[in-house]
């Protein structure tokens, strides 16, 4: 496999990463849910006020089909925080390795960066969601030293209940 460089994104790998994200959309039988753009994504990464925070794996041009982006990865990330440690944390949203440059190693130097920055920045934890039946990331990270929290499960609303629930009336409101 070829060398890699993991760095912090900079404005110019916008559109390499938008492109990670629809890749990563299709592995994961998501794309009907993606809305991003190079436009939409440019000021929440590097706008006035970020709310997120990425990294890229880069590999030389020798080592991708000409034409295609040199950024062969990425991990996106924010700062979340704990009540019970009453401390930030580094909450990974998500991290993509392109398949044709999984198994050299880029995965793991990222969360092993990742984890690294958390330390460097005095949080209490670092922490991510994986999908239940990507057995090969679970057992990749379980290998690495995470946790998987059984006991924990995701909740969300967003979109037309989003909406719906913040509107004046709505169940819990006080309007």
């Amino acid at each position: 496999m070829s060398p890699f460089t993991i760095r912090p994104a900079e404005l110019r790998d916008v559109a390499p990463i938008v492109q990670l994200i629809r890749d990563l959309a299709e592995f994961e039988k998501l794309t009907h849910l993606l809305q991003v753009t190079p436009e939409k994504l440019r000021p929440q990464l590097f706008g006035e006020k970020p709310v997120a925070e990425a990294m890229v794996a880069e590999v030389p041009a020798s080592a991708v089909v000409e034409g295609e982006s040199t950024v062969v990865a990425f991990a996106l990330y924010f700062t979340n925080f704990s009540t019970f440690l009453a401390q930030p944390g580094l909450y990974l949203e998500d991290l993509f390795v392109k398949p044709s440059h999984r198994g050299s190693g880029i995965g793991e130097a990222m969360l092993s960066r990742l984890a690294k920055l958390a330390a460097e920045r005095n949080y209490g934890r670092f922490e991510w969601c994986v999908l239940d039946w990507n057995e090969n990331a679970i057992r990749f990270y379980k290998r690495l030293g995470a946790a998987v929290m059984p006991d924990w499960r995701l909740c969300r609303i967003d979109g037309e209940a989003l909406a719906a629930y913040a509107k004046p009336g709505a169940p819990g409101s006080r309007e």
